[in-house]
């Protein structure tokens, strides 16, 4: 036995001599402190063996061999009796090892090797059941994530005269965000969504794919009816309109805030969205923005991008609240730029965010497609983030109306 320390425990600090000369005849470098010096002051040297009387209190040698290893591996136990053999019992049933009289070298080392060998089959053991457990936790990610992402559309319905392209850049192996884009009433309407569960993780992944369910489902269920509808923020197109696509559009959002809050409030999981439905043969957009980032219509000759600001809460916050209707027409040569906030969010390598500021600024510049509009985005966050570690999920949908 080499390179052995111990921290030997006695109520007056003069423990057995037959014990300190064995211990020092096999190379074990040994502290000696009574129980109240080990617990209080200064802590201990880091020990491999804890040396305790059999007398001693179970949840005393734990205590002070709990301060011993730290956030470290934990000492190796091994109690000592001279007369109190009855007391080996209790630290026995514990799992300690022990040591009675004679305290010869020989009998010493091999019960410290012993003792030593348990301890590292044990830790290699351990080692193994946790490597074991990561190994099973990634493949449970990994299905997680082909799951999630057989959620999300493989191909994007593109109509005649349009440019849809989408990136999507989880911050981990499964993500809060998702989108999708599916056709509507008889395929004469197109819904766009974009939608950002708080937090990440596994928790965030399985309310994106509820969430997303039922957005999809209602909405393709809902009935074919005109909602007669307030233009918002267009002096083009103020008064009542009809709006084809409104109602499956509401009852979607309405529905799954209703669902969220009457069965899942518990959990505290909501999410902000941008749900909107196109008319590809005249570029309107009747929409609901519950709570998100306003996404921003690009004028295609360039200049200040038009914000949809929000027309209600966060989806699965409020029960029974209400939601309006905004309303936007892309025209020709128009993008419309929906992201989530791990964009302005994104951090670099010493924390500074993107910004709104650095995003508009991006926008300004005319895009001759959704495509070279979001390659132009993604490059300016790689050259900020540099080797920074991902925060949040990104998110980006660049929907571009072509010129003639």
């Amino acid at each position: 036995m080499t390179s052995v320390t111990a921290l030997l425990l006695h109520p007056e600090r003069c423990p057995p001599r037959d014990l300190l000369a064995a211990l020092a005849a096999e190379d074990v470098a040994v502290e000696v402190r009574t129980a109240e010096q080990a617990l209080g002051g200064q802590p201990p040297a880091a020990a491999e063996v804890l040396l305790a009387p059999a007398a001693m209190a179970p949840r005393t040698v734990r205590e002070v061999g709990r301060r011993l290893g730290g956030a470290g591996p934990q000492p190796i136990v091994v109690v000592y009796a001279e007369h109190e053999y009855d007391a080996i019992e209790q630290h026995v049933r514990l799992g300690h090892d022990y040591l009675v009289p004679p305290f010869l070298p020989p009998l010493v080392r091999a019960r410290l090797r012993s003792c030593s060998e348990r301890a590292r089959l044990g830790q290699t053991m351990e080692e193994i059941e946790a490597h074991a457990e990561l190994i099973s936790y990634e493949r449970e990610l990994k299905i997680g994530r082909q799951i999630q992402e057989g959620f999300l559309p493989e191909d994007l319905p593109t109509p005649d005269g349009w440019d849809l392209d989408v990136r999507f850049r989880p911050a981990r192996k499964v993500a809060g965000d998702f989108y999708d884009a599916f056709e509507l009433v008889n395929r004469r309407r197109l819904a766009l969504v974009v939608a950002d569960v708080c937090d990440k993780g596994v928790g965030a992944a399985l309310f994106m794919a509820l969430i997303r369910s039922l957005l999809r489902h209602t909405a393709e269920h809902s009935g074919l009816q005109s909602l007669m509808t307030t233009a918002l923020g267009s002096a083009d197109n103020a008064g009542l309109i009809p709006v084809v696509g409104a109602t499956p559009l509401m009852n979607a959002v309405v529905g799954t805030n209703g669902y969220l809050t009457r069965n899942h409030s518990g959990q505290g999981y909501f999410a902000t969205m941008f749900f909107s439905v196109l008319d590809p043969a005249t570029g309107n957009l009747v929409y609901i923005n519950g709570g998100h980032n306003p996404p921003l219509l690009v004028p295609g000759e360039g200049g200040e991008p038009r914000p949809l600001e929000p027309t209600g809460p966060a989806v699965g916050v409020i029960p029974d609240c209400a939601f309006s209707l905004g309303y936007a027409r892309v025209r020709p040569g128009d993008t419309l730029f929906v992201f989530t906030d791990g964009v302005p969010e994104a951090r670099d390598e010493q924390g500074r965010f993107f910004g709104d500021e650095r995003v508009l600024d991006l926008l300004r510049e005319p895009a001759p497609s959704g495509r070279a509009l979001l390659e132009r985005m993604e490059a300016a966050l790689r050259e900020h983030s540099g080797a920074a570690e991902q925060h949040d999920d990104i998110t980006m949908m660049a929907v571009h109306r072509k010129v003639g």
